[in-house]
């Protein structure tokens, strides 16, 4: 009976340590059709005025779209950036007077929520210049965004455009 019991402790012991080791199970997010359609929604409202204040030079309100923090990134063809202060500082220049900013708009090609208040956003990003009365595309690429939703406003916590 004794080695019985022994036997039973250890065993339950050695599965008490297996089950804390294991890692920890995160069910799969998936958020109904209406939900991803309201999130995309919401995403292409979000771009749209983050042009709109690129295109009218406000650099201040095009940056508060990051997130306040050194976690935020900006990964670019300068290497990757660390805080909407070093992003601001780097877009500097092309607000500047006599700077060039060329006008910015967005397709969005991909929302993909990760979890309730995290998203995954892919888009391409378009600078064109109006000349002679036709806008010429100066610059065309990819961008991946990461997004939480913080106090009701999706920010940026990650950014690489190529």
């Amino acid at each position: 009976m004794r080695r019985r019991a022994a036997r039973f402790a250890r065993s339950t012991a050695g599965a008490l340590a297996l089950v804390a080791c294991a890692p920890a199970v995160v069910p799969h997010y998936d958020p109904s059709a209406s939900e991803r359609a309201r999130l995309h929604a919401e995403i292409i409202a979000m771009l749209a005025n983050s042009a709109a204040n690129w295109n009218r030079g406000d650099l201040d309100a095009f940056v508060a779209d990051y997130l306040p923090g050194a976690e935020t990134t900006y990964i670019g063809s300068r290497g990757v950036l660390r805080g909407p202060e070093a992003i601001r500082a780097a877009y500097a220049p092309r607000f500047a007077p006599g700077g060039v900013r060329d006008s910015l708009s967005f397709e969005l090609l991909d929302v993909d929520p990760l979890a309730p208040e995290v998203l995954n956003v892919i888009a391409t990003y378009i600078l064109a210049r109006h000349v002679n009365g036709r806008d010429s595309v100066t610059a065309r690429g990819p961008t991946s965004l990461v997004m939480r939703r913080v106090d009701g406003r999706w920010r940026i916590v990650h950014d690489h455009s190529s």
